[in-house]
């Protein structure tokens, strides 16, 4: 694995999405996986900040999801995996034993019935993988 540095990238709600994001679309031209990690989301939780919370996974997805897949698609097959490590609900500000949403996209996944991604359309799926580790099973087999 190789880490890329992403200059702003800090690790708090103040991070570069945007940065991260061209980095991620930058190193699909020479890695097979590419991982990104946001932690603003959970910052925002522990800050107790529901707008700041929204704010971030707005960002995530204009600036790193919306980027990515449409890279993937240029590249030909392609499989994408966003879930959080943990909740971390704005009302306790601490992290939170509940099972977070997940959601798998691209060539050869078939659609659940899930319509958005929420932490109510997820239980509504009756979708619950455990232990987690198993989902990268799931992602690479379809």
């Amino acid at each position: 694995m190789d880490l890329v540095h992403v200059p702003g990238a800090t690790g708090y709600i103040d991070t570069d999405f945007e940065g991260k994001g061209d980095a991620a679309v930058r190193a699909l031209d020479d890695h097979d996986l590419v991982v990104v990690h946001v932690e603003a989301a959970d910052e925002a939780g522990h800050l107790g900040d529901a707008a700041e919370k929204v704010k971030a996974l707005e960002r995530i997805d204009a600036a790193i999801v919306a980027p990515l897949l449409e890279a993937l698609r240029a590249h030909g097959a392609y499989r994408v995996f966003v879930a959080a490590d943990h909740p971390t609900p704005v009302g306790s500000k601490t992290h939170d034993g509940t099972p977070p949403p997940f959601c798998f996209a691209g060539s050869g996944i078939a659609p659940n019935g899930g319509a958005r991604y929420t932490e109510a359309e997820a239980r509504r799926t009756g979708l619950f993988v455990d232990p987690g580790h198993g989902l990268m099973g799931m992602l690479f087999r379809g």
